[in-house]
């Protein structure tokens, strides 16, 4: 079964583009949209499981420079 979610991105000014650019490169984001809310990017993501979409965030989208905060949303599905 797949785990699906959203992740909501705040970036520091001024790098929202350059960052949703790098997070498309990462294997698991279906996409990622800069945004004008209170988050500065979407992205869309897919895994394996729990711990796949904890390591993807974790190690791999929060690690990009300019990220300054995330929260994951996992879809379920009643």
């Amino acid at each position: 079964m797949t785990i699906r979610a959203y992740i909501l991105i705040q970036t520091e000014v001024g790098v929202a583009s350059d960052v949703a650019t790098q997070i498309r490169e990462i294997q698991g984001v279906v996409s990622a949209d800069v945004l004008t809310s209170p988050y500065d990017i979407i992205a869309s993501t897919e895994a394996a499981d729990v711990d796949e979409l904890g390591r993807m965030v974790m190690s791999r989208i929060q690690m990009i420079g300019g990220i300054t905060r995330t929260t994951t949303c996992p879809v379920i599905n009643l």
